[in-house]
């Protein structure tokens, strides 16, 4: 297994409700730690680590949404179908499926994305 040089560790309220949620979006579990409630999972080399809250590593008290002022983005290669099975199963969009422009420099890319919330709040955007 390759590890990516930046992997986003996500303190959750409960394991087993957003090691579900990941697994329905798609992702794999690469390997877990059940005695310590912690689970690394991957998506098209997206990593996440997710680990129920233990205060370990928190610098606040943690309150909903996690993760404010942030939104992690992925990028994946079955856009459309990733996002037809979550509006399939119901799960709330924060941002609907859209075309974006960006300038990187001198050049501009066309992205399409959406963005969700997992169970704890994180955003999540989804772009291919």
């Amino acid at each position: 297994m390759q590890f990516n040089k930046l992997i986003p560790e996500l303190s959750v309220r409960d394991i087993n409700v957003s090691k579900k949620f990941y697994l329905d979006l798609g992702f794999k579990i690469m390997y877990e730690r059940e005695e310590n409630k912690f689970c690394f999972v991957e998506m098209d080399g997206n990593q996440i680590m997710l680990e129920e809250v233990n205060s370990n590593w928190e610098v606040a008290p943690l309150e909903y949404p996690f993760g404010r002022g942030i939104n992690i983005s992925m990028s994946i290669d079955n856009i459309e179908e990733v996002y037809a099975r979550i509006v399939e199963d119901d799960i709330k969009l924060f941002k609907t499926l859209e075309t974006h422009s960006y300038r990187v420099n001198d050049k501009v890319y066309d992205d399409k994305e959406f963005l969700i919330q997992d169970p704890d709040g994180y955003l999540l955007r989804f772009n291919n």
